[in-house]
């Protein structure tokens, strides 16, 4: 009872501080660290106990790309936050390398305090703007994980076919691209417009684990998704190594396969 009154003060403390110039602000309880751009949204959220866990759904739903890529070499992510994916990956993944790309340096200057491991042979953070940043090609990324946020959203160089055109010149011939929306985001019809107009059929697009967000999920290449066996089989497999609903996610994987098939399904659905 103590421990949750002491982070019902804490939580009363930063609503009354919190600011609205957009700078990330941390909030920190007895059990939990979360990180916010005000007081209405938060971008990431880390358990004392288990820094490592994915504790939001929605980052949950985005390691689903396993089903696809199940041993990647190489994840570049857009946007760091509070570092929860990074951290999976560097983790979980012991043969990949992971470069973040983060546009604040701000965010980046708190990756201790969210015990976002230092630079190594395998891990990077990199101060950029990502929308940039995949225009390069010094690297061939296995898979590319969207989730860069600013206080008013997604910036728009995030949504748009030149961006999606760059990430798919960049991603290696069989990868995939993976990218986060908010559910109240009124122009994701226009991001799978965009979408649709580099992949192609090539994708997917579905409700996170927490439904309150969106996963894309899109492939290069002219592959067809495996069946829902297959991808139920692979989740099997991962699930032994991986704490995530990988069969819920390959489920969901190919009913938004159907969805980003139907133009007026998901306009209708996203108004």
């Amino acid at each position: 009872m103590h421990s949750d009154r002491t982070s019902f003060e804490a939580y009363l403390k930063f609503l009354a501080e919190a600011s609205s110039s957009g700078t990330p602000q941390v909030l920190e309880t007895q059990h939990a660290l979360s990180l916010h751009f005000d007081a209405l949204a938060t971008q990431s959220l880390m358990s004392r106990k288990d820094p490592d866990k994915l504790v939001l759904g929605y980052t949950r739903t985005m390691m689903g790309f396993l089903l696809l890529q199940p041993a990647p070499a190489r994840i570049s992510m857009i946007g760091l936050g509070g570092g929860s994916l990074a951290k999976y990956c560097y983790r979980h993944l012991p043969n990949t390398k992971v470069v973040a790309i983060e546009i604040d340096p701000a965010v980046i200057a708190l990756r201790e305090q969210f015990h976002i491991p230092p630079d190594d042979d395998r891990f990077e953070v990199i101060c950029a703007d990502g929308a940039e940043y995949v225009k390069g090609q010094d690297a061939r990324p296995d898979v590319i994980l969207v989730d860069g946020f600013l206080a008013h959203g997604m910036p728009a160089q995030l949504g748009t076919a030149a961006f999606y055109d760059a990430c798919h010149v960049r991603l290696a011939d069989d990868g995939v691209l993976v990218a986060n929306f908010l559910e109240s985001d009124q122009d994701i019809p226009f991001y799978l417009e965009e979408v649709r107009s580099v992949f192609g059929e090539s994708f997917s697009v579905t409700l996170s684990e927490d439904s309150c967000n969106y996963t894309l999920f899109a492939w290069k290449g002219a592959w067809v998704l495996p069946s829902l066996d297959t991808l139920l089989a692979r989740a099997d497999i991962l699930e032994t190594a991986h704490a995530l609903k990988l069969r819920a996610a390959a489920r969901r994987l190919k009913q938004g396969k159907r969805l980003a098939l139907d133009r007026r399904l998901w306009q209708k659905l996203m108004r």
